[in-house]
């Protein structure tokens, strides 16, 4: 296996990106909780696959993302991303 090496300012970008990652990820979350409110049959069950993901980066446990899914209400998931940017 090669040993990549980095310049100091590609260095930079990944230290940054590691460091706002939560923001990044909440940002993203916003994102998916509008195209669910506009998604319907197999894209909404697709929009939710990448809600798990998000949701799970996110730190939120398992019950209450199960809990999430099983209400299929995206304005629960949109007084979520309320309750993260507060806590931010």
């Amino acid at each position: 296996m090669t040993h990549k090496t980095y310049t100091k300012h590609q260095q930079n970008i990944i230290k940054k990106y590691y460091e706002n990652r939560d923001a990044i990820s909440l940002q993203r979350l916003s994102e998916l909780v509008t195209e669910l409110y506009l998604a319907e049959g197999k894209a909404r069950e697709r929009q939710w696959k990448y809600l798990d993901s998000v949701l799970a980066k996110l730190g939120l446990p398992k019950e209450r993302i199960e809990h999430l899914r099983k209400k299929d209400d995206p304005k629960l998931l949109a007084q979520l991303v309320e309750e993260l940017m507060a806590k931010q």
